[in-house]
């Protein structure tokens, strides 16, 4: 079965079930790969969105965005929006079902795990120091760096990019941005990712957790949907 929606599905389910996994992985006691730290988070989140990606494509979605923000970027780009109502529906439900698989893959590991802080981190991210205007600004950059980032490699001024080199440039882009950037927020940039997962943690019986971050919530996704607005526009009015 192939078909755009199914292919925005599938491949966000990858991509949360090995992004989540790997901050699982770390953060959970008697982990074998407990407390490896956050060059191992970033590297598995950036080879998450190439397996996303190809899955994505393999199944049906030729754009592959597996984030709303990319979507919306890219509609207000372009100016066609006959995307978004089948792309974000396949995003959120994908992001949800790969959070559940990770807390049935970890299953023993929950009640492991004392502190609560630590199991939401494998499913939503929050801010290092908690001020809103600062946290918005950098998931607002990030995901406008985002844009800017995968629409460059793909330009014709690199034309000499094939699709599945330039699939490996955006993993490497993610994995920058982890680096350079995901040390304020834990850099979400992508409105599914965080509430898909942060919904998955409410509604699972999650041995030891805590409350669901809600009061935050808002915030990795508003401003990832900002930033790929204001990115959508740039890439609009300079091309």
């Amino acid at each position: 079965m192939t078909s755009p929606f199914f292919g925005e599905f599938l491949g966000t389910f990858v991509l949360i079930l090995l992004g989540d996994g790997v901050v699982a992985g770390v953060l959970l006691e008697k982990s074998k790969a407990k407390d490896s730290g956050w060059i191992v988070i970033t590297a598995a989140w950036a080879f998450a969105v190439i397996l996303g990606v190809f899955t994505a494509k393999a199944f049906g979605s030729a754009d592959a965005h597996l984030n709303p923000a990319v979507t919306l970027a890219f509609a207000v780009q372009s100016g066609e929006y006959s995307k978004i109502p089948i792309y974000l529906p396949a995003q959120f439900l994908g992001a949800f079902l790969g959070a559940v698989a990770v807390y049935l893959h970890y299953l023993p590991h929950w009640k492991e795990t004392k502190d609560s802080g630590k199991i939401l981190a494998v499913f939503s991210t929050d801010p290092a120091i908690s001020n809103p205007p600062s946290n918005f600004f950098s998931e607002f950059l990030g995901t406008f760096i985002l844009i800017l980032g995968i629409h460059s490699i793909f330009s014709a001024q690199i034309a000499d990019v094939t699709t599945p080199m330039g699939v490996f440039f955006v993993g490497i882009l993610v994995w920058v941005i982890g680096l350079s950037m995901g040390g304020t927020t834990g850099y979400a940039i992508n409105p599914a990712r965080d509430l898909g997962p942060r919904l998955a943690h409410y509604i699972l019986p999650i041995k030891n957790k805590g409350n669901s971050g809600w009061k935050y919530a808002w915030l990795p996704i508003l401003a990832p949907l900002t930033g790929g607005t204001a990115a959508g526009i740039f890439l609009k009015t300079l091309l």
